[in-house]
């Protein structure tokens, strides 16, 4: 009888253990990954973890060349905005920026500026940041 008790109680354990792990793994932020198109640039965001606090946020330019790319955000349903991040080119054409953007959950938007040879040029993209 008591080990029938200890297994029940063992199979009641494991079976939490895997609803925890499914259910944070399917709460848990997908990457964002978008592209905004304007008069003299395009370009793709990509956030690995996009979370509130620092994040990284890599930014490829595929149309237009930019010299310098630097990012802020506004999530005007709380009046919030951050500072303007400068990103550090990698490589012709592939930024990457590291500070935070989102420090709270909600719909923000990430403003993109872009300055090169064709001029400067801000280009907008709404995301929906998680805990």
């Amino acid at each position: 009888m008591i080990k029938r008790w200890y297994a029940l109680a063992a199979a009641a354990l494991v079976t939490a253990a895997v609803a925890l792990y499914v259910v944070g793994r399917s709460t848990a932020a997908e990457p964002v990954n978008l592209t905004t198109t304007g008069s003299r640039y395009t370009a793709t965001v990509f956030i690995a973890d996009p979370a509130p606090g620092r994040v990284t946020v890599e930014i490829k330019v595929s149309r237009g060349d930019a010299d310098t790319v630097a990012l802020s955000a506004v999530m005007a349903a709380m009046g919030h905005s951050t500072p303007e991040i400068s990103a550090a080119m990698r490589e012709p054409g592939r930024f990457v920026a590291v500070g935070e953007l989102f420090p709270m959950s909600g719909v923000w938007e990430l403003s993109i500026r872009l300055d090169g040879p064709a001029g400067e040029e801000q280009l907008a993209v709404k995301t929906l940041i998680t805990e």
